[in-house]
């Protein structure tokens, strides 16, 4: 894909004239073309998948996947403009780029919410899950605001713009650090309670444990995507790895689309259509999700 591990040569020329440009190489137009491509393709069938099984909370990680789609054909749209790029696409790629992994942590969220549901186990959680996927949610909208704020004010496309609001999307991404590694620690907490003391839901043939091992990799990928975010930030501008293309598509492009075809694999429909009224299981048919509950989701 052409992805290089130095400066090109024309972004250099460019360098030499004036200190300050958007790009430290020239993007890759293939490399950009393929994960268009391929997350136009995961978000089609998430698309499809959430409005079949009416998985609604699903829906935040399909819009992700349109955001990311948009990023990289901005940056192929770069990758024509080399080496006199126009801000327009470089701030599309930037911001949207950024800001998508928020909404698959959003969905990401919801979902052991509902598998909270599913299997009875609210007393096994260190906080109560109607609190806990509202601080999570907000955490995570906070984050997606600040990240999208700071690539908001580097649109003046000054080098001081791109400081200043660099320093603002550290902060976002601390922020979904925070959030990300506080909600692991709860999951991974939830889940060993529940192996210790199961509830009676939790023994349903229903395979939540399958669904707890997904978004523990889902988390995983993007809590990696957002350390190398930050640590791309803390160094600046003139930074190793903002100045190498190839780190952004090892450890955001590939991460991003793997998770979003992991959730295509491992869907949580089957959690969805137990809280609509227990379809795939005869067993759960006999109402034994509380209609309460049903209500709240």
């Amino acid at each position: 894909m052409d992805l290089t591990w130095r400066d090109a040569p024309a972004a250099d020329t460019v360098a030499d004239a004036n200190p300050f440009r958007l790009y430290h190489y020239n993007p890759t137009i293939p490399g950009a073309v393929i994960f268009a491509l391929l997350f136009l393709s995961t978000t089609l069938l998430h698309f499809w998948q959430l409005f079949r099984n009416r998985c609604w909370f699903m829906l935040p990680l399909a819009t992700g996947g349109i955001l990311e789609m948009m990023g990289y054909a901005a940056r192929a749209k770069s990758g024509t403009e080399s080496p006199d790029w126009t801000l327009g696409p470089y701030i599309v790629q930037a911001i949207l780029l950024l800001v998508a992994p928020a909404l698959f942590a959003a969905t990401i969220y919801m979902e052991l919410g509902r598998i909270i549901t599913v299997v009875d186990g609210e007393s096994h959680t260190l906080i109560r899950k109607q609190w806990m996927t509202k601080l999570f949610v907000t955490g995570d909208i906070l984050s997606f605001v600040l990240q999208a704020g700071g690539g908001g004010y580097q649109a003046a496309g000054s080098l001081e713009a791109l400081n200043s609001g660099a320093k603002v999307i550290i902060a976002g991404l601390f922020v979904q650090l925070i959030c990300f590694g506080c909600f692991i620690v709860i999951a991974v907490a939830f889940h060993l309670a529940v192996n210790r003391t199961p509830t009676v839901r939790s023994r349903s043939t229903i395979n939540w444990k399958r669904h707890m091992r997904a978004l523990y990799l889902g988390s995983f990928l993007i809590m990696v995507r957002s350390v190398f975010r930050a640590v791309e930030y803390l160094q600046g501008f003139n930074g190793y790895l903002l100045s190498h293309e190839a780190y952004l598509y090892i450890f955001d492009a590939v991460l991003m689309f793997f998770a979003m075809a992991w959730f295509n694999h491992v869907h949580p429909a089957e959690i969805s259509r137990v809280l609509r009224g227990g379809e795939d299981n005869q067993s759960w048919n006999l109402g034994s999700i509380p209609q309460y509950y049903r209500e709240q989701l």
